[in-house]
C-alpha cells in the first residue's frame, strides 16, 4: 500500500481542530447579525411580556394558652400540637371560604385599569381614586366603563353596551347574575366626585384620593366574584423549618400594591378567624351557663324560702350536734356522688357519640358543665377532634380515597379505640367509688332516722339547698372562666415580617437572563447552521481534502482570475494568477513521461464536469509555454461548448470540426494569436456528433502533425464526467491536468478517474485546484476567488451538455449573503 492509500485511510481518525475553528470564525458576520437579532427580539420581549413580580410574608402559628387555665379546664381547651396545627393553617389559607371573605374585604371584584402600551395595565392601588359600591344593588358585569377626568372634581363616564341588548348584572351580597335589557348602544354622562352613580346597571361612588389630571382616563370594571376568588387562592404556603412553627406566605401577579393587600388581608382574616374559632367555645359555654344560672338561681331562691318557712312553721332553726355531723358527712357525699353520676353519664353519651359518629366536633364531645379531670382522656379528645376537623378541611379540597384522607382516617380510627378503652376503664373505676358512696349513704340514712321528725325534715330541706348552692357557684365558677377566656384570648398567628413594596424587581420576565438567552441562541443556531451545512456539503475546499481522500497527486493550485477574460498570464504577468501558472509550468516538467526529452510535449486538460475552469488553465498553460519561447498551439477540442474563441475575440467560424470534415486544410484552421509564439485551433461549428469526429484517424493525425510542428500542444478536452472523449484523447497525452474547482467539484465526482488511476488505466496525470481562495471558507490567508457560473454537468451541473439548466434561485441568493465573501 503506497503513503497516499494511508493517508487516505488514516485521514478520517484525525480531526483538526484549528480547521474547524477557523470555519467557524469564517461566519463572523453571521454571528454577529444573529445576535444583534436576539438582543433586539429580547429588548422587545422584555418591554413587551407581562411582568410578575412576588411579594411573601412571614407568620409564626403556635397554640398560645392563658396560663390562667390549666389543661383540664374544657373552656380553655387545647386544639392539639403545632404540627397539626400548621397543616390546618395550611389549609385554610388556600380554602374557597377563607379567601372568599378575603377578597369580599378588599373589593378585589373592582378592578382598575389603565391604557398601557402593549396592554391594559393592572392600577389597582396606583388610581387617584377609589370606587365605593353599593353591593346590594346589581352592578354591570365584566364591562370596561371608562372614566375620564374633565376638571379636578369632575369627571365623565361611559361604556358601551352589549350589541344583543342582552348586559349580565351580578349583586353582590347574594352572589347571583342576572340579566338586564337595555335598547341603547352606549352610555356618557358626566359626574362630580362623590356624587352618587345610580343607574339600573350599577350604584356606587367615586372617592377622590390625590388631584385629577384633565384629560387622563381609566378603566374600572366589575368581575365575577366566584372568578375573583377563584384566580386569588393562588397563595403558596411553605413551612420554614421543620423545628418552628412558621410559614412563609407568597403570591405571584402583576400588581405589588395589589399583593401586598392580599397578603396581609389574608394574614389578618386568619387572625380573627383562629381567634373567633378559639373563643367560640367559651362564647357558647357563657350563652349555655347563663341559661342554667338563670333556673338555678330560681331554684336556690325558692328552697331558700320553703326552707325558711319550715324553720318558722316547725320553729326549728339550727340542727343539734349529732344533726349537724350527720348532715356535713351526708352532704359532702352527696355532692361527689352528683359529680359521679354526671360524670357516667357523660362516659356514657361519648361513647355512644364515638360509635355512631364519623365526624367530630368540641361541642358535642364535651359538656360546658364538665371539667376533665382524667388527663389521658382530654388528650384523646383533643387529638380526635383535631383529626376530624383536619380531615374535613382535606375532604374539601381532594377526595376520600386520596392517601393523606387514608392516612388520617386510620390515626382517628386508632384514637378512637384508645379512647374506648379509656372511657371501659374509668367506668369501672367510677362504678367501684358509686358503690362505696352508696354504701356510706346508707350508713348515714340509717343514723338520720334515729333523730326527731323535724329535724330530720330540716336536714332534707337543708340538704336541697346546699346541693342547689353547690351547682350554683359552680356555674358562677364556669361563667367567670368563660368570660376570663374571652377576654384574654391570645391569637396563635404572629405576624413575624408583613408583605410589602420594597422596589423588588419583576421575576418574570428577568432582563438580564433574556439577553443572556438571546445571545446563546444567536451564538448556538449559527453554529447549527454551519454543522449542518458542514455535513451536507459534499464540496471540495483545500487541497488537503484532495491529498487525504484521493490517490492522484496535486500539482498545484491556481487563485482567482479577476480580470474580463482568461488572458490572466499575458495581460498581468505580475499578477499572483500569472505567478501560479509559472509556477505549474516548472512543476509538470515532473509529470512529463519523458521529461529529459526535447521532443514535443503533449498536456491535455479536463475536468469532472463543466464550469470547474479547465478552458481557463489550457489558455493561460499554452501562454506561460509561449512566453517561455516555446512553440505552442492551443486546441479547443471541447466541441460541445467552445469557450476559447471568446477570450481571443475571433469568431468561430471555422476550426478543427471544418479540418475533420475535409473542409478545410490543417494550415486553414490555424489562427495566430497576439500572444508570441502561441497558435490557436478554435472548435469550429458545434457538429452533430463530436465523439465520432474526435474518435477518428482524422484527429489522430492532426495531433501527431501539430506535435511534429510545436513544442507544446495543449489540448482543452470535454468533461470526462459527462462525455468520454476525453478518456479517449488521454493515449496522445504526455500528461494529464485533472481540474478541479473549489467549492465547486464534488467528491463523488473525482472518484472514477482516481480508480483509473489505482487500477493503472490512467498516467501522467496530476490534479490541478482551481478558484482556490485561502480566505474563502477558512479566514486566513491571501485572497482568491474565480467567478465562473454555476450550472453545468451532473445535475444542475450539466448546462450547455444536456437541457436541464437551472438559474440560482432566489432563496439561494438570500443564503449566499451569510456565506463568507470570497
Amino acid at each position: 500500500m503506497n503513503n497516499q492509500s494511508k493517508g487516505v485511510q488514516n485521514s478520517g481518525a484525525n480531526i483538526d481542530v484549528k480547521d474547524y475553528l477557523f470555519k467557524v470564525l469564517a461566519y463572523w458576520k453571521l454571528f454577529l447579525v444573529t445576535i444583534i437579532i436576539g438582543l433586539i427580539v429580547a429588548k422587545f420581549m422584555n418591554g413587551y411580556l407581562q411582568k410578575t413580580f412576588s411579594l411573601e410574608t412571614v407568620i409564626s402559628v403556635k397554640e398560645e394558652n392563658n396560663p390562667l387555665f390549666s389543661t383540664g379546664t374544657n373552656i380553655a381547651f387545647n386544639w392539639g400540637g403545632s404540627s397539626d396545627e400548621l397543616e390546618t393553617v395550611k389549609v385554610i389559607l388556600q380554602s374557597r371560604s377563607h379567601n372568599e371573605i378575603v377578597v369580599k374585604r378588599l373589593n378585589f371584584y373592582i378592578q382598575y385599569f389603565q391604557d398601557g402600551k402593549f396592554r391594559l395595565e393592572d392600577k389597582y392601588g396606583y388610581t387617584p381614586f377609589i370606587v365605593n359600591l353599593n353591593t346590594t344593588k346589581p352592578q354591570l358585569l365584566n364591562k370596561l366603563i371608562n372614566i375620564e377626568f374633565t376638571s379636578d372634581t369632575t369627571f365623565k363616564l361611559s361604556f358601551d353596551f352589549n350589541e344583543s341588548g342582552n348586559n349580565a348584572i351580578i349583586n353582590y351580597d347574594t352572589n347571583t347574575i342576572s340579566s338586564l335589557p337595555s335598547s341603547e348602544l352606549n352610555y356618557s354622562k358626566d359626574y362630580k366626585v362623590g356624587e352618587l352613580i345610580e343607574t339600573p346597571f350599577f350604584s356606587f361612588t367615586i372617592k377622590q384620593l390625590a388631584p385629577f389630571n384633565a384629560g387622563e382616563q381609566f378603566f374600572i370594571k366589575f368581575a365575577s366574584f366566584d372568578g375573583t376568588v377563584g384566580a386569588n387562592k393562588g397563595v403558596s404556603v411553605s413551612t420554614i423549618t421543620n423545628a418552628a412553627s412558621m410559614l412563609r406566605l407568597r403570591k405571584d401577579g402583576v400588581n405589588k400594591k395589589r399583593l401586598e393587600d392580599y397578603l396581609n388581608a389574608t394574614v389578618k382574616v386568619l387572625d380573627s378567624v383562629k381567634q373567633v374559632q378559639k373563643i367560640e367555645y367559651a362564647v357558647k359555654t357563657r350563652a349555655y351557663i347563663d341559661t342554667l344560672f338563670k333556673d338555678e338561681e330560681q331554684k336556690l331562691i325558692k328552697l331558700e324560702k320553703e326552707l325558711g318557712e319550715y324553720r318558722e312553721k316547725n320553729n326549728i332553726f339550727d340542727l343539734s350536734t349529732q344533726g349537724t355531723e350527720i348532715f356535713g358527712e351526708a352532704i359532702s357525699i352527696e355532692k361527689e356522688k352528683q359529680q359521679i353520676l354526671s360524670y357516667r353519664e357523660y362516659l356514657n353519651n361519648l361513647k355512644s357519640y364515638i360509635k355512631s359518629n364519623n365526624k367530630y366536633n368540641r361541642d358535642n364531645l364535651v359538656p360546658a358543665t364538665l371539667q376533665i379531670e382524667d388527663l389521658k382522656i382530654a388528650e384523646l379528645i383533643n387529638n380526635l377532634v383535631t383529626k376530624s376537623s383536619f380531615r374535613e378541611s382535606l375532604r374539601n379540597l381532594v377526595k376520600d380515597n386520596h392517601p393523606d384522607v387514608i392516612q388520617i382516617s386510620r390515626e382517628i380510627e386508632i384514637i378512637k379505640n384508645n379512647l374506648l378503652e379509656n372511657i371501659s376503664s374509668l367506668e369501672q373505676v367510677n362504678s367501684n367509688r358509686l358503690r362505696k358512696l352508696n354504701a356510706n349513704l346508707n350508713k348515714y340514712q340509717s343514723q338520720k332516722r334515729k333523730l326527731p321528725k323535724k329535724e330530720q325534715g330540716l336536714i332534707t330541706y337543708q340538704r336541697d339547698y346546699e346541693l342547689s348552692e353547690a351547682n350554683y357557684n359552680y356555674l358562677k365558677q364556669k361563667k367567670y372562666e368563660a368570660g376570663t377566656a374571652i377576654a384574654a384570648n391570645v391569637s396563635d398567628v404572629k405576624i413575624i415580617d408583613t408583605a410589602k413594596d420594597l422596589g423588588q424587581g419583576p421575576n418574570y420576565p428577568i432582563p438580564s437572563f433574556n439577553y443572556l438567552v438571546a445571545i446563546m441562541l444567536g451564538g448556538i443556531l449559527p453554529l447549527f447552521y454551519i454543522i449542518i451545512k458542514e455535513i451536507l456539503d459534499n464540496k471540495i475546499h483545500t487541497a488537503e481534502e484532495i491529498q487525504n481522500n484521493y490517490s492522484i497527486p496535486v500539482l498545484g493550485v491556481v487563485g482567482n482570475n479577476a480580470g474580463n477574460n482568461n488572458l490572466a498570464v499575458f495581460e498581468r504577468p505580475k499578477s499572483s494568477v500569472a505567478e501560479s501558472f509559472r509556477a505549474l509550468r516548472s512543476n509538470i516538467q515532473f509529470l512529463f513521461k519523458d521529461a529529459s526529452n526535447k521532443d514535443s510535449k503533449t498536456l491535455i486538460l479536463t475536468s469532472s464536469v463543466s464550469g470547474e475552469g479547465k478552458t481557463m488553465i489550457s489558455i493561460n498553460m499554452a501562454t506561460v509555454f509561449a512566453l517561455s519561447g516555446k512553440k505552442t498551439v492551443l486546441l479547443g477540442l471541447d466541441l460541445r461548448k467552445p469557450k476559447i474563441y471568446d477570450d481571443f475575440n475571433l469568431p468561430n467560424d471555422i476550426g478543427i470540426v471544418n479540418y475533420l470534415i475535409k473542409q478545410k486544410t490543417l494550415e486553414e484552421v490555424i489562427t495566430p494569436t497576439k500572444i508570441p509564439n502561441l497558435d490557436l485551433i478554435l472548435s469550429g461549428p458545434i457538429p452533430p456528433n463530436p465523439s465520432e469526429l474526435l474518435l477518428g484517424n482524422a484527429a489522430d493525425e492532426m495531433i501527431e502533425q501539430l506535435k511534429k510542428d510545436y513544442d507544446y500542444v495543449i489540448i482543452d478536452t470535454p468533461p470526462v464526467g459527462l462525455v468520454s472523449d476525453a478518456l479517449e484523447l488521454f493515449k496522445h497525452s504526455d500528461a494529464v491536468i485533472y481540474v478541479v474547482r473549489q467549492n465547486y467539484t464534488e467528491r463523488g465526482m473525482m472518484r472514477m478517474i482516481d480508480d483509473k488511476y489505482k487500477n493503472k488505466e490512467v498516467a501522467n496525470i496530476s490534479y490541478v485546484l482551481n478558484d482556490f481562495s485561502i480566505k474563502n471558507k477558512y479566514g486566513y490567508g491571501y485572497g482568491y476567488g474565480y467567478g465562473y457560473g454555476y450550472g453545468y454537468g451532473y445535475g444542475k451541473y450539466g448546462y450547455g451538455y444536456h437541457e436541464n439548466e437551472e438559474s440560482t434561485s432566489f432563496m439561494s441568493r438570500v443564503f449566499n449573503i451569510f456565506k463568507p465573501k470570497k
